[in-house]
């Protein structure tokens, strides 16, 4: 019979020399991999000023519904006609009802006590206009309507 020699062997210790680099390398790769939305503005607006102006609170379930002249890609003005816009589309009133009745049945109900709808509006558009576009938001239960103004700077 043979003599078995107990030999204890020691696990290599984990090298956390590289450990930095690894997670500076995954933080870069997502900041190249996210990106936040911004929308793609299909009408010119110029806001209106305002003096007691409040900043939104939360984000997270807002609809922005911007309210112009319709430009193409480069920013020129296409017709003189006012336009509405929804998500990067331009759309008519009965298809942002549609669209936000659809949006508003999907959320959980604590979600729809802070649906928000922001309307970023030029300046010297037509009234008719907003009123049409409240008066639609109020049948979609889209009752919490913020207006977008400019600091009025004198």
């Amino acid at each position: 019979m043979g003599i078995y020699r107990h030999n204890n062997h020691n696990i290599p210790e984990l090298n956390t020399a590289s450990l930095p680099d690894l997670i500076f390398s995954i933080l870069f790769f997502f900041m190249l991999v996210t990106h936040i939305r911004k929308a793609n503005i299909k009408v010119k607006y110029q806001e209106p000023a305002g003096r007691n102006l409040v900043r939104m609170e939360k984000k997270s379930t807002v609809d922005y519904i911007y309210i112009g002249k319709p430009v193409d890609e480069r920013g020129n003005i296409i017709s003189k006609e006012d336009k509405i816009q929804l998500n990067d589309k331009l759309l008519s009133l009965s298809e942002i009802k549609s669209y936000l009745q659809q949006e508003y049945q999907s959320m959980s109900a604590e979600q729809r006590k802070k649906m928000t709808v922001n309307i970023k509006a030029d300046k010297n558009i037509n009234m008719g206009v907003i009123i049409d576009l409240k008066q639609m938001l109020r049948e979609c239960n889209a009752l919490n309507v913020f207006y977008s103004a400019n600091t009025d700077k004198k």
